[in-house]
């Protein structure tokens, strides 16, 4: 598991650096757990997970302003001497100059909010599962269609940039092209996201590079997108069986979730995006409880049972 930047942190959940002497540009956070030190201000520090942010609400905050300067001091040195990667406080509780001194003293950055600490608490956990998810890179394109993540991948020069292009213009969004950088936030949920490099940029064979959010502007594009469909581009293989049904699921696994694919043949004149677009709108419907196939079996069924009805009269 990759370690986030305190830095990152910072910027994003929008904390205000109460520490600017202490230099926060190499400092990794590398859990995304957090721990209240409530036992550990009053010096039971067996068990300590310092390695933690460390998040001082308004309980700590009251605690340390009971005690007189002398044990607030000795409580506040004994954590932050602890090793820890930094000390948040939450509601606005703001830091003394002791405090502030102590934590220069054992260069640990002090950092405010102005959320309560449980909103706070959840958005944090939220955040820092998301950062340090295990992370791998596939090649492939990712697109938001019709709020279904689909990613759609199949061999270089198969048509991907192109579906993708496509679907843009009309109105989804692109999330990534080419390669795709997938985190496992759940054992149910994929996120994926674009390279920083890459990101908001199709490469189309015989034109070269295109920014799609300066052609198209910004809500052709998203950030991130949990992955929901697999669309696998292969080459049309007269002599391969394809699911002409759907009565059954396949799968394909990424981190050890698995994920609906669906093997889709390329052929001149089959127009991708369309396809696309239907396939997302099918699994969607799917997962509102509502299966075309097995409708369709349904139909069947009733129509051969109303059949031999029939022939039993007949008799």
């Amino acid at each position: 598991m990759n370690g986030v930047e305190l830095k990152k942190m910072v910027q994003e959940l929008n904390l205000y650096n109460k520490t600017p002497e202490v230099d926060i540009s190499k400092k990794m956070i590398n859990t995304p757990e957090i721990n209240r030190p409530a036992l550990q201000l009053t010096g039971y520090l067996e068990h300590f997970e310092n390695e933690r942010v460390q998040i001082i609400g308004y309980v700590e905050y009251t605690y340390l302003l009971h005690l007189s300067r002398e044990e607030k001091i000795v409580a506040f040195e004994r954590f932050v001497s602890s090793k820890i990667p930094c000390v948040v406080f939450t509601t606005m509780t703001e830091p003394d100059e002791d405090m502030l001194s102590l934590a220069m003293k054992y260069d640990v950055p002090v950092l405010v909010t102005h959320n309560t600490t449980s909103v706070f608490m959840a958005e944090i956990i939220r955040w820092l599962n998301v950062q340090l998810a295990p992370c791998i890179s596939i090649h492939g394109v990712l697109v938001d269609v019709y709020g279904e993540g689909v990613l759609i991948t199949g061999e270089s020069g198969i048509g991907k940039s192109e579906a993708a292009l496509e679907l843009i213009k009309r109105g989804h969004r692109l999330v990534s092209d080419d390669v795709v950088e997938l985190r496992r936030v759940s054992d149910v949920t994929l996120v994926g996201s674009a390279p920083d490099i890459t990101r908001h940029f199709i490469e189309l064979r015989g034109i070269g590079i295109i920014d799609v959010k300066t052609l198209f502007g910004v809500e052709s594009v998203k950030d991130t997108q949990s992955i929901d469909l697999v669309i696998k581009l292969e080459e049309w293989n007269k002599d391969k069986e394809y699911d002409r049904l759907g009565m059954e699921e396949e799968y394909t696994e990424f981190l050890g979730n698995k994920i609906v694919c669906h093997s889709l043949p390329i052929r001149p004149g089959r127009n991708l995006a369309v396809i696309v677009e239907s396939a997302a709108v099918n699994h969607r419907q799917k997962k509102m409880g509502y299966n075309a196939a097995q409708e369709l079996y349904r139909r069947v069924q009733e129509n051969m049972t109303k059949k031999r009805g029939m022939e039993n009269e007949d008799e």
